[in-house]
């Protein structure tokens, strides 16, 4: 055999191991990128994208529409919160401010709308306070996740602390995964009723409810196959349009449910969009004021407001 045609073969040989390394990189790259895909729903996102582009004026005018919202406070700190583990938020429009509970160390936190601490309130007798929903005539209701337990509590410009002893309590029942159960609250004052959503696999209930400290009957499923997310961690109610606001901390999701369970629009919460700054780390409270404002808590003490465009 001459010279020429042993080196052609040789390098043939040799660029055999080097194709098969590549073609093992371009498949494991594959497969990373397909389950990420999968884990975070991008494919649901992708197909959300499509249909809020097909949505007219009027459609996107009658709802809260999440992609014109921006950035208006990016990573505020709740300072003295570094180790407490903020877990949920309401908007109270009598007093204009948030309320939020710290699941960690167990209190109620009260805060202007520009993330300043009031005042904090300590829990006595819960473990794992994780959902706070602002009801009516100075009452909110306290989701105890580990507990399965909700408190209808009372709270006064002059409250300074709660015990669970003297509130009315209400067991939320098992779930599927007792150890990832109801995690967000929220009362819905135009159909009366609160709003309960299970962390794992993530799922909405309602109670019937006067706005007062009395539940009629058994809370109930709602039917849907919207929660295209890993988890379930805050829900609230939009006050103008009665939509429902459902967070994912491990998806960086916020979407828009109308009142028949169906999607609308979302946010990404990651760095680069919607003039976020950084992905918000773990997001799990969520609060719309009468103006259509958006506000955010994120685990451990972060603090954050969004404005529409």
């Amino acid at each position: 055999m001459a010279i020429g045609a042993q080196t052609d073969a040789l390098d043939g040989r040799a660029s055999r191991p080097l194709h098969r390394r590549w073609y093992f990189w371009l498949l494991l790259v594959g497969v990373i990128a397909y389950v990420v895909a999968f884990f975070m729903h991008w494919d649901s996102r992708g197909v959300l994208w499509v249909k809020e582009q097909l949505k007219s004026p009027a459609e996107r005018s009658a709802s809260i529409w999440l992609p014109d919202y921006r950035v208006d406070i990016d990573a505020k700190l709740l300072p003295g919160m570094e180790k407490d583990e903020a877990s949920d938020l309401s908007y109270n429009p009598v007093t204009k401010t948030l309320f939020s509970v710290m699941g960690k160390n167990a209190f109620l936190v009260e805060l202007t709308l520009k993330g300043d601490v009031l005042r904090k309130i300590p829990l006595v007798g819960w473990s794992n306070p994780e959902g706070v929903a602002v009801l009516e005539n100075g009452l909110m209701a306290i989701v105890d996740e580990r507990q399965h337990l909700m408190t209808i509590v009372t709270v006064t410009a002059d409250t300074r602390t709660l015990n669970i002893a003297d509130f009315p309590k209400y067991d939320l029942g098992p779930s599927k995964d007792q150890n990832k159960a109801f995690e967000g609250v929220a009362w819905d004052p135009r159909r009366q009723q609160m709003l309960f959503g299970e962390e794992r696999p993530p799922a909405l209930f309602t109670w019937k409810s006067d706005g007062s400290a009395a539940f009629k009957g058994d809370k109930q499923k709602v039917k849907t196959n919207a929660l295209d997310m890993r988890n379930l961690s805050a829900l609230s109610i939009d006050p103008r349009t009665g939509h429902m606001l459902v967070m994912s901390a491990d998806s960086h999701l916020l979407l828009e449910l109308d009142d028949k369970g169906e999607q609308v629009s979302f946010i990404a919460l990651l760095g680069g969009f919607n003039g976020l700054s950084k992905t918000i780390p773990r997001a799990e409270g969520v609060a719309m004021d009468e103006a259509g404002t958006l506000y955010m808590v994120s685990e451990p003490n972060l603090f954050y407001s969004f404005r529409k465009q």
